[in-house]
């Protein structure tokens, strides 16, 4: 397997029908959200949400994590998109940024919940258990699109690249590492402890809004950390700032934003325990 990951170089299109191309890309991610759907039903009759519900769920996610990942990576290459604003519709050409998508998917699940009624934690620690799940399938769309590798390697797992979609620096190199399958792998490992960790909290009936938030911090905090660490080898153009790519920015601001949500959350326990000592 590794052999042929390094001496082919995959063809975007999975199937034609005369003048219609189907996608690899599209067809990735449809499969992640099949196989993440399976998941969410199974383990929604433990959280006792509505398998109606879910579907409903299901749909706005979708639609929102697919508009909020376009918009992302629009913005980070807007003078590119600016030149062929005809491109930001070509969405099966690859250009989804996983940032964004997850910020749409927070802002739809609160707005979700707020109109169903239903406890923001709990829908939201639902859905992030099953995202690396999407996003580990996901990946594998960038594979067959011939991008976001990584740098030069001699590794027998390293993958050959294009001409054209070369960065010129490194244009003589013939293998790349494929950074789309260590994330994948990374997204696996995170869905696998994910859960876990929901296993646990089900036979040991802790369903409640601490242990939904830990299963939140840790989706957010494990795939940042993730993201972070990848960015040192990718080379596809992204912007930077002080030293640091975007997506690992925007990886460093959602783990401080997780710490700092949790000293709150410690320091209020801790202040609730000191009156209620004082009352006894």
């Amino acid at each position: 397997m590794i052999n042929f990951f390094h001496r082919q170089i995959p063809n975007p299109i999975l199937f034609s029908f005369g003048p219609i191309n189907i996608y690899w890309y599209g067809f990735c991610i449809i499969i992640g959200i099949i196989l993440a759907m399976l998941v969410i039903l199974k383990l929604s009759k433990y959280y006792k949400i509505n398998q109606e519900v879910i579907f409903d769920l299901i749909f706005y996610l979708m639609l929102a994590g697919i508009i909020g990942a376009r918009i992302y990576d629009v913005l980070l290459e807007f003078s590119y998109y600016a030149e062929h604003p005809i491109n930001i519709f070509k969405i099966w050409q690859g250009g989804l940024a996983i940032h964004g998508g997850i910020i749409a998917g927070i802002i739809t699940l609160w707005i979700f919940s707020k109109k169903q009624k239903l406890n923001f934690w709990k829908i939201t620690a639902l859905a992030v258990s099953v995202m690396p799940l999407a996003q580990a399938m996901g990946r594998w769309g960038n594979y067959f699109n011939n991008e976001l590798f990584g740098l030069p390697t001699s590794a027998p797992w390293g993958i050959p690249v294009l001409p054209e979609n070369k960065i010129m620096e490194f244009y003589d190199y013939s293998f790349f590492h494929p950074t789309f399958l260590y994330e994948s792998i990374g997204n696996l490992i995170i869905f696998i402890f994910l859960i876990v960790l929901n296993i646990w909290m089900i036979r040991s009936k802790k369903m409640k809004n601490i242990y939904y938030q830990i299963i939140l911090s840790t989706y957010l905090i494990l795939y940042s950390l993730l993201r972070f660490s990848l960015e040192f080898i990718r080379i596809d153009i992204t912007p930077s700032f002080i030293g640091f790519r975007i997506p690992q920015i925007a990886s460093m601001i959602i783990i401080l934003v997780v710490v700092i949500f949790w000293i709150v959350k410690y320091y209020k326990i801790l202040k609730q325990r000191h009156i209620n000592a004082k009352n006894i």
